[in-house]
């Protein structure tokens, strides 16, 4: 179903504060195809349209591959395991120089 690197329109429902909320896109991250369709989990990191010029935050420009409406930013700093039901429908492909941009940081983040 969902594959690390695709980007998904999630339902995120109702967040509490400072969490991303409702329908919103997604950048899958995890786990690798190698896990099985039937694992009920996906890992991702949400995206946002508004640009807060923070370093933690991977600008992806809209294109018909990615199947975003505008220029986005991956929130590295909100990665969440959801249920795979949350997701709604794939919208595309995160392009390679992004992704290993999001690993980068994610990597950092986590001290991992």
């Amino acid at each position: 179903m969902a594959s690390v690197d695709e980007l998904w329109l999630v339902d995120f429902g109702t967040p509490y504060p400072g969490e991303p909320a409702s329908f919103r896109p997604a950048l899958v991250i995890g786990p690798p195809d190698s896990f099985g369709p039937t694992f009920p989990f996906v890992i991702v990191a949400p995206l946002t349209t508004t640009r807060r010029g923070l370093s933690l935050h991977v600008e992806v420009d809209q294109s018909p591959s990615n199947g975003l409406d505008e220029t986005s930013y991956v929130q590295c700093e909100l990665i969440r395991s959801i249920n795979r039901k949350r997701l709604v429908h794939r919208l595309g492909a995160a392009a390679p120089a992004d992704t290993q941009r999001v690993a980068n940081i994610i990597k950092t983040l986590l001290n991992y």
